[in-house]
Parts: structure tokens; C-alpha cells; sequence
């Protein structure tokens, strides 16, 4: 009885299999003329879309000594179930996890906005913000979706009279305010670059993505610079401040120094044979002053060297592990583009014939039950 009944089972599901044969060999006309105009539209936008080009660079920012000790032992602590992750925070150390944010900054990526590059449709340099406001021409399929699904957003900006011309940024204490094209050139920019940070090889990777392949080249290098030298400003700028405290306090005592020696040199020539009591004590009062300049003097010329030492010693160090390079092939493959297009123009037609076999089926049952 078992195997009879797993015997109609087996049969039930072959003329299932070929009965979904047959609906497909039906459909086989639709399926071929979907199929080949999808891959029409595919072909259609491996041509039109723009070619896109990545660049990217890989650093190791080397840490102090003391931050590295401290990592050393954050790990082994991480191991036995501790977290000294403030402890490690406390070394003074700026940590890769705030890369990325430096990266998506606004005063960042204005400054490499502003930055001037070489474009291929310009003849000079020019800034990234300049070119897309005054020589960049939207290709076909950016031009079509502007007028068709962002059609209507045109129209409201047109209403509501929007300044686009204006290029300045003001700034303030308080706040950066930034036009609306400033606004739209900054997204495109953001768009392209991006920074990942690795924790477990201790390397970060910034890369970009651009129209042309010189241009991800030069963007990517300017970007790189920059990351360098906010990562150093941030982290010297205690050990900065300090040593400009002491450049200015040591320049004020070198003069009150100088002069206190002038004074005392001055005196000794005037009173080389005078031997009463009243010049021997002005003579050791100006040597009292001058013996107190020198010595506030020297220790200064200490602290101000010590401080100049800091200031290297805080000073990052990015080791270029894999430098910029102008990319050969752009990211885009117009064989995958037109795969997709193929296989999602198959998958329709099939989708379409199976929902109209179960739309017929269910319309002749329910016609059969109205019969009834």
C-alpha cells in the first residue's frame, strides 16, 4: 500500500514538472521576444551609463610608543574579558575609527572640493566644485531621469526661485552655511569617497570613484594629503599651542635677558676703578638681575626645545603600503550589465505566463462553482 501511494506521488510530480513544461513551451514566443528586448535595454544602458573609475590607497598609521604598548595590553585585557578601551583613549591618540568621520566632514571635503584637478573636457585646471557647476554636462540617462522621475523637483525650485548662483561659503564660529549647489557638488564628491578602516591588520583604505581615471588619481592623492595633514592637526595641537606658549615667553625673557647683560656690561665699563660700598652694591644688584634673567632664561631654552621634541613626537607617521594608482578598467562591465537585463527580462515573461495560467485557472473554477 506504501508503495503505491509513494508511486502516485512520484508520477503526481513529474506531470506536474510537465505540465510547467508545457506552459512554458507555450509561452516560448513571449519569453523569446521579452528576453530579447530586455536585452535591447540592456545593451541600450551598458552603453549610456557613464564609466566609472576607482582609486584607492592603502596607509598604516604608525602610533607612539605608549599607544602601542597600551593597544599590546588592550588586546591581552580584551582576551581575559576587560575593556581598557578608555584607557587607550586617555594616551592622547586619535583612532582610526575617526578617520572615516574626518573623511565625511564638511570642512573636508569643501577644502578638496575647492582643490583644483585636471579634467579632460577642460583645457586648465580647475576646482571639482567649479567644473560640475560650470563645464560638466549630465549624460543621457542623468538628463532623462532629471526630466521624467525628477521632473517635478525641477519645477518646485523653479517656482520657488532658489539662488543657485551664488558660490560662497560663510562661515562662522558657529557654523558653516553652504549654497545649494555647494550642497549638490558636496554629495556628489561624499558619493565617491570613502575610508575603511581594518582593525585587525591596523591599516586604513581610502578610495574613490570618478568619471575619469586620472581624475579618481588626483582626487584620491589630494584626499590623502589632506587626511594626513587634520589627522596631524588634530594631534598636535595641544603640544602646537604649547610650544607657541613658550616660543612667545621665550622671545619676551631673551629680550628682558639681553637686556639685563647690557646693563650690567654697562655699569662695569663706567665703574672700572670705583670701589666704594654704594657701586658694589649696585654692581651685585644688576648681577643679582641679570644672574635671574639668565637662569628663567635658560630654563625656557629647555622647555622650548622639550616642547619642539613633543611636537615631533606627537606627529603621526602614515606608512603608504599601496600608493595611488590611475586605474586602467572602469568598475562598470557592460556583460554583466547585460546578464542582469537578460536574466530579468527571462524571469518577467516566465512570472508573466505562470500569473496568467493561475489567473485562467482560478477563473474556471470559479465559473465551474457559479455553474453549479
Amino acid at each position: 500500500m506504501t508503495n503505491e501511494i509513494n508511486n502516485n506521488q512520484v508520477s503526481e510530480d513529474e506531470i506536474d514538472l510537465i505540465a510547467l513544461a508545457k506552459t512554458i513551451w507555450k509561452g516560448r514566443k513571449l519569453i523569446i521576444i521579452t528576453v530579447l528586448i530586455f536585452m535591447a535595454i540592456g545593451v541600450a544602458v551598458a552603453l549610456l551609463s557613464p564609466k566609472e573609475y576607482s582609486s584607492s590607497t592603502t596607509m598604516v598609521p604608525q602610533l607612539s610608543n605608549n599607544s602601542s604598548k597600551m593597544g599590546g595590553l588592550s588586546s591581552l585585557a580584551a582576551m581575559a574579558g576587560f575593556n581598557l578601551g578608555d584607557l587607550n583613549k586617555s594616551s592622547g591618540e586619535l583612532s582610526p575609527y575617526i578617520y572615516p568621520q574626518i573623511v565625511q566632514s564638511v570642512p573636508f571635503q569643501l577644502e578638496l572640493m575647492n582643490a583644483s584637478y585636471t579634467f579632460s573636457a577642460v583645457d586648465h585646471p580647475v576646482s571639482f566644485y567649479e567644473y560640475y557647476t560650470q563645464h560638466y554636462t549630465p549624460g543621457f540617462l542623468a538628463s532623462l531621469k532629471k526630466y521624467t522621475i525628477g521632473l517635478p523637483f525641477v519645477i518646485l525650485s523653479a517656482i520657488k526661485g532658489e539662488d543657485q548662483t551664488s558660490g560662497k561659503t560663510l562661515e562662522t564660529n558657529d557654523y558653516i552655511y553652504l549654497t545649494k549647489e555647494q550642497e549638490e557638488v558636496r554629495k556628489i564628491l561624499a558619493n565617491g569617497v570613502t575610508l575603511e578602516t581594518n582593525d585587525k591588520d591596523g591599516y586604513v583604505t581610502l578610495s574613490v570613484r570618478s568619471n575619469e581615471a586620472k581624475l579618481s588619481a588626483q582626487i584620491a592623492q589630494k584626499a590623502q594629503m589632506l587626511l594626513q595633514k587634520y589627522i596631524t592637526t588634530f594631534k598636535i595641537e595641544k603640544a602646537s599651542a604649547q610650544l607657541k606658549f613658550i616660543e612667545e615667553r621665550y622671545a619676551d625673557n631673551k629680550k628682558e635677558f639681553e637686556a639685563a647683560q647690557a646693563a650690567l656690561a654697562d655699569f662695569r665699563d663706567k665703574n672700572k676703578n670705583v670701589t666704594s660700598a654704594r657701586a658694589r652694591t649696585q654692581e651685585e644688584r644688576l648681577q643679582s638681575d641679570y644672574q635671574l634673567a639668565f637662569d628663567v632664561y635658560s630654563q625656557l631654552a629647555q622647555q622650548l626645545e622639550q616642547a619642539r621634541i613633543q611636537v615631533k613626537e606627537d606627529t603621526p607617521v602614515f606608512s603608504i603600503i599601496k600608493p595611488v594608482t590611475v586605474p586602467l578598467e572602469d568598475n562598470g562591465s557592460g556583460l554583466m550589465t547585460l546578464l542582469i537585463w537578460t536574466f530579468l527580462g527571462g524571469v518577467i515573461a516566465i512570472g508573466w505566463i505562470f500569473g496568467k495560467e493561475f489567473l485562467t485557472s482560478i477563473k474556471e473554477k470559479w465559473n465551474s462553482e457559479e455553474a453549479r
